[in-house]
């Protein structure tokens, strides 16, 4: 089922989940590992985010360099099809511009209608971390936006080859994602808002937004959008703190801001555990407000931490 159809048929607010995929040379039973304990929930859905290659500088015999290119973390599509088989509920693959050409793309979504994965979620992607500026493949797309424009295409029959003529309509369900508290390369919030307008207009089926720990910021983005005359579903993407370096990392890596009550109440935990229980109330009471105000699904990035995942939606079922 496309997440849309998942929306419109719900009575309640819908739980769906985030994974990464496992390290190169790990199996997929560790990400069964990861979500066994998660699926007594349902989730209505599982997203497998996908990880643009990096470049290494290898050191030759004569004393020069090879940049070689790794992958450390492969297989996304392979994992979706393996957790719609093991698990019987639909994945969302992450499709994202860097790393890939335009080809690449159509190929990849080429094999995701052939193993009847309706949804992809589209998504620029970072840049590597050895990079201070994104750069697209030569061939491939330099925004989110052309990477929806190509899935659209495909939606409509329409292929890379000009001379394909009758190809089959793929029927992917598109979601896009959107940052309640501004991308950090936007100037402003209206511009960031009129990015995300044109990428609706352009045919995504639903929002769902970076993380955030200040609910308010979240409703105030929603009614934004609102105003904006966007009208698709809006999902709330959330993580938990968990270590107190993440009162650091995460606002520099990800450009959110703390609330003052949780950053407080952080940095008067002397351990780690300590901080994971503050953190894990701080999602319970978030989850609860916005559950209460009838989000569509609450989304969780579990990103290494199920077993806190886990408490918090056994505390909010």
């Amino acid at each position: 089922m496309k997440v849309t159809e998942h929306i419109a048929q719900a009575k309640d607010t819908l739980i769906s989940f985030e994974i990464l995929p496992p390290l190169k040379g790990k199996s997929i039973e560790s990400i069964y590992d990861h979500l066994d304990p998660l699926m007594e929930f349902k989730p209505s859905y599982i997203n497998v985010t996908y990880h643009r290659s990096e470049h290494m500088f290898k050191k030759r015999a004569d004393g020069s360099f090879d940049k070689v290119e790794i992958r450390k973390r492969p297989g996304t599509v392979g994992i979706c099809a393996a957790i719609m088989n093991h698990y019987n509920v639909d994945a969302v693959p992450h499709l994202i511009c860097g790393g890939f050409s335009k080809e690449e793309t159509e190929n990849a979504l080429i094999d995701l209608a052939f193993l009847g994965i309706d949804n992809v979620l589209v998504l620029r992607g970072d840049a590597p971390k050895n990079e201070t500026f994104f750069e697209p493949h030569p061939n491939g797309h330099r925004y989110a936006i052309d990477l929806l424009h190509q899935v659209a295409q495909m939606n409509n029959g329409i292929y890379l080859e000009e001379e394909l003529m009758g190809g089959v309509k793929t029927k992917f369900c598109i979601g896009v994602a959107a940052y309640p508290e501004k991308h950090f390369e936007a100037p402003n919030m209206a511009t960031d808002m009129k990015y995300l307008q044109r990428k609706v207009e352009a045919g995504a089926d639903y929002i769902v937004t970076q993380m955030f720990f200040d609910n308010q910021k979240f409703f105030d983005f929603v009614a934004k959008c609102r105003e904006a005359d966007i009208k698709i579903p809006i999902i709330p993407g959330l993580k938990p703190l968990t270590t107190k370096k993440q009162l650091t990392i995460l606002p520099r890596t990800f450009h959110v801001d703390m609330p003052d009550d949780l950053a407080i109440e952080a940095m008067k935990c002397k351990t780690d555990k300590e901080v994971e229980q503050v953190g894990t109330e701080w999602l319970i009471q978030q989850s609860k407000e916005l559950k209460a105000a009838g989000m569509p699904v609450l989304h969780y990035y579990t990103l290494g931490k199920p077993h806190v995942i886990r408490k918090v939606v056994e505390s909010i079922k």
